[in-house]
């Protein structure tokens, strides 16, 4: 949805009021929520800037190239998937108390296939704690972060000698991400 005007807050004797303006596409969507709202309940409120989400052809074709990759290497499709995932900079670094590390991993890997762990070793500040590497999966990903994903599979597919789309076409699939 799309704001119009800046939001007001109007400060009364007995409550607040706020005031959205959004644009008519947005109309639908703003009746729905309406609908959905009991005012006996407690409710948390959050506005995210709109990212465009990625193109489906562009993730399908992603997994056309990893499975070639997988043909070629003897390998199953997730292996590859995880590998290049790994060669990804789309990972956060998060210290864990090297009695909970197996749990970390275990709790970080139950959100999806490309959801990967990789202990960086102690930490040198922080007696008894480990650096664990946490990579996303691609499901998370934006544009930009899918377009590297899939810059890094064309690497890995010329490597392997596997045909890929040109790069004209491969132009045209990440412009569909923008």
């Amino acid at each position: 949805m799309k704001f119009i005007e800046q939001p007001r807050v109007e400060l009364l004797y007995d409550r607040t009021r706020l005031t959205l303006t959004v644009d008519n596409k947005s109309r639908r969507e703003i009746l729905d929520m309406i609908d959905k709202i009991d005012i006996k309940n407690d409710y948390d409120l959050s506005v995210d800037i709109h990212r465009n989400k990625r193109s489906l052809d562009a993730n399908g074709y992603l997994w056309v190239l990893i499975r070639k990759i997988a043909v070629r290497l003897n390998m199953r499709p997730t292996e590859v998937y995880r590998r290049l995932i790994q060669e990804s900079t789309n990972y956060t670094i998060v210290p864990i108390r090297e009695d909970a590390i197996g749990e970390w991993n275990r709790i970080w890997s139950s959100h999806g296939t490309g959801w990967l762990t990789e202990d960086m070793g102690a930490c040198r500040n922080t007696a008894g704690y480990h650096n664990i590497k946490c990579f996303y999966g691609s499901s998370t990903y934006d544009s930009k972060q899918m377009s590297q994903l899939l810059d890094i599979v064309i690497e890995e597919c010329k490597a392997q000698g596997i045909e890929y789309m040109s790069d004209e076409e491969l132009a045209r699939l990440k412009a569909e991400w923008q």
